[in-house]
């Protein structure tokens, strides 16, 4: 099958919506699909107001007009909001061709506290973007409801997984900072809700492990705490490996993929009772979710590292493409795709 992508975030950014599609591309291509991504890459871009990390493509719609017109794509899979993914977007809708989307980043809550948008203005935004989608993926139930709730249509779930060989345990712990180690991976940035984690009185050491926009004044502001930066691949495994508990403060994430990467390491996460990780961390065994996050932390200390990574066993990235396919829709034109559905097809 011929797959085009169409997406904002991609590398060399680091965040969740490119670790998520980079492994669906790597598992796509091992199953013999051809795939095409359309990314900021190629394009004049301008920074992300806030997020100067993030290039945006400036009118980037006749180039991404032409790429799918040159791939000629069997389905189409519109993974951001952006400029990419709106032009991508506007040439179906003119083209009169089938595509899903996904919403993988809670933008309303996002914008609201940098901008002072009403929720109801972003979330009418959102909905528009989406309504002409065949289908929008979304990683959990919560995700689900919550769009439902905000009158979005044909929501669908796709859980999304983790690189089990890559993430694993290792018996080795730090032996440069204080135990025990909480450590929290991610970007740094205001939705983060890093404070909450920062300013916690608790023994041994904070690490704090990513980059972003916060990054300088809360190193003024926590200069007890470890900022060590970006990691990747097996260096960003073994911050994980060596931590004794995986501290998740954010109350906005959709999903959060760091605590499953955690605890594919074999390290138990603490967090708040809210949509994310209330998905992730389905059992008491592997973590610890609180509205007191001290409490949770510290009683995180106490769970069965063996026990969270047989947890993680269960979230292969796999089973995330096998739903990916399922709702793919053939991108074709209204007539044709009539036309298929009554043979059956």
């Amino acid at each position: 099958m011929r797959i085009l992508i169409a997406t904002d975030a991609w590398a060399p950014q680091v965040n969740g919506v490119v670790v998520t599609l980079m492994n669906i591309l790597t598992r796509l291509r091992r199953q013999g699909h051809e795939v095409h991504v359309v990314s900021p890459e190629g394009f004049r871009t301008v920074p992300m107001p806030s997020y100067p990390e993030i290039p945006l493509a400036l009118l980037p719609g006749r180039g991404v007009a032409r790429q799918i017109r040159e791939f000629q794509p069997d389905t189409i899979h519109i993974a951001t909001e952006g400029p990419i993914g709106a032009a991508a977007r506007s040439y179906c809708l003119r083209n009169g061709l089938a595509f899903t989307s996904a919403y993988h980043t809670c933008f309303p809550e996002y914008v609201q506290p940098r901008f002072g948008l009403p929720l109801s203005w972003t979330y009418a935004f959102m909905r528009r973007f989406h309504a002409p989608s065949s289908a929008v993926l979304v990683a959990t139930p919560a995700m689900r409801r919550s769009l439902e709730e905000h009158g979005f249509d044909r929501v669908a779930d796709y859980t999304l997984g983790v690189d089990l060989e890559l993430f694993h345990p290792r018996e080795e712990r730090f032996t440069n900072l204080p135990r025990p180690v909480f450590t929290h991976v991610g970007r740094v940035s205001l939705e983060k809700n890093l404070p909450a984690f920062l300013s916690l009185n608790l023994p041994g050491s904070k690490l704090v492990v990513g980059d972003g926009p916060a990054r300088r004044k809360l190193e003024r502001d926590f200069p007890a705490a470890k900022f060590v930066g970006y990691k990747h691949g097996e260096e960003l495994a073994s911050y994980f490996q060596r931590s004794d508990v995986f501290v998740f403060p954010s109350r906005t994430d959709t999903f959060g993929l760091v605590m499953l990467e955690a605890l594919a390491c074999g390290v138990p996460v603490a967090a708040f009772p809210v949509r994310g990780p209330i998905d992730v961390v389905k059992d008491r065994d592997v973590g610890v979710l609180d509205e007191d996050l001290r409490h949770a932390a510290l009683a995180a200390l106490e769970l069965d590292r063996r026990g969270c990574r047989r947890y993680a066993e269960a979230s292969p990235w796999e089973n995330t493409v096998r739903q990916f396919l399922a709702h793919m829709t053939p991108a074709v034109r209204k007539a044709e795709r009539q036309a298929l559905q009554a043979e059956g097809r």
